[in-house]
């Protein structure tokens, strides 16, 4: 199971099924839960807990130190879930502070050389694409798709099942269930992964309805919101609600409304 090119530490914890590939590296602080499967040339490093049947493919550098110049060497935290796939060459670094971790949930997918800055969240089945960028303390919501080469500022949020199309850059949050495109902008809900999902026909009537009212209704966004609170009452568009109505950075507004309320 481990080859014979591998470098581990004795104190590193490895299930006993653990598969380790040619000229991997792992380090003194690093646990792999039961059926993890590491590729060659992989590096595993810092203080990095990954749970069950996570494979990770070849070059992948996990666990490193965040790339932050006030960062001074503390022993910062990478967590990640279970059954996760990380693709050649991909990078995720480690927290800037020791209280805090670097998380990824499960069944999340990873591609080839996506990069993941210190503190962000990922949480579950998210599917991050070849080459997308994802800066510090970001939030990644649940079932979220981060197409090819996608950009997410610090800070930012994007929800649950949004998605953001190939090339998207945002410095701004992307609300749930929303299609981010071009530069801090959205062109609608991502309809497909609603069905997916199993959204009802309720529930995508009721969230078009708040798309409509809150992106293309012509309204400052405070009002829209407050005159959405009155009308709205599913779960699923109170969570749309909710997220816009929390947002710090401001929220990316529809395509063709470069002048939203910020």
């Amino acid at each position: 199971m481990l080859h014979p090119t591998a470098i581990i530490a004795p104190t590193a914890q490895l299930a006993p099924d653990v598969q380790v590939g040619p000229y991997a590296v792992i380090e003194a602080h690093v646990t792999l839960g039961p059926g993890c499967v590491v590729g060659p040339f992989v590096h595993l490093t810092g203080h990095t807990t990954l749970g069950a049947r996570n494979r990770i493919h070849a070059g992948a550098v996990i666990g490193d130190t965040p790339q932050d110049l006030k960062y001074k060497g503390e022993p910062t935290r990478l967590v990640i879930g279970d059954d996760n796939i990380i693709r050649e060459h991909a990078t995720i670094h480690c927290s800037t502070n020791p209280d805090a971790a670097t998380t990824i949930g499960s069944h999340c997918f990873i591609m080839g050389n996506a990069h993941i800055g210190h503190d962000v969240q990922v949480r579950d089945h998210a599917i991050l694409c070849n080459g997308i960028a994802i800066a510090g303390f970001a939030e990644i919501g649940e079932r979220a798709f981060l197409s090819a080469n996608s950009l997410v500022h610090q800070f930012c949020r994007v929800g649950p099942l949004a998605l953001l199309q190939g090339g998207a850059a945002v410095s701004k949050d992307v609300p749930p269930f929303c299609i981010a495109t071009g530069i801090n902008s959205i062109c609608g809900l991502n309809t497909i992964g609603l069905r997916r999902g199993g959204f009802t026909a309720e529930q995508r009537t009721e969230l078009r309805r708040l798309y409509h009212l809150l992106f293309l209704g012509g309204k400052l966004l405070r009002d829209a919101l407050a005159e959405a609170e009155a009308s709205i009452s599913g779960a699923a568009a109170k969570q749309l609600l909710d997220f816009v109505a929390a947002s710090k950075r401001g929220i990316c507004g529809h395509v063709s409304d470069r002048t939203a309320e910020e």
